[in-house]
């Protein structure tokens, strides 16, 4: 169980941090009257981050599975 939550836990809990980021994202655009471009590149600056977690994760399975680096 504990190697299961350290292994996939932190992946869900960041996966649900940023489903409620899109929405703290929506809730900023609309009270602050950002209009079409301001939430646009809001919208962008999230995307970037997340772009981030995906790569490491991808970037991660890839070594460990191409016998690169060893798991622990």
């Amino acid at each position: 169980m504990d190697e299961w939550l350290s292994d996939y836990g932190v992946t869900l809990g960041v996966g649900a941090l940023m489903l409620f980021m899109i929405f703290i994202v929506w809730d900023l655009a609309k009270r602050s009257n950002a209009g079409r471009f301001g939430t646009l590149i809001l919208y962008i600056g999230l995307a970037m981050g997340i772009a981030g977690f995906l790569m490491k994760l991808i970037i991660t399975y890839l070594l460990e599975n191409t016998g690169a680096i060893s798991p622990q």
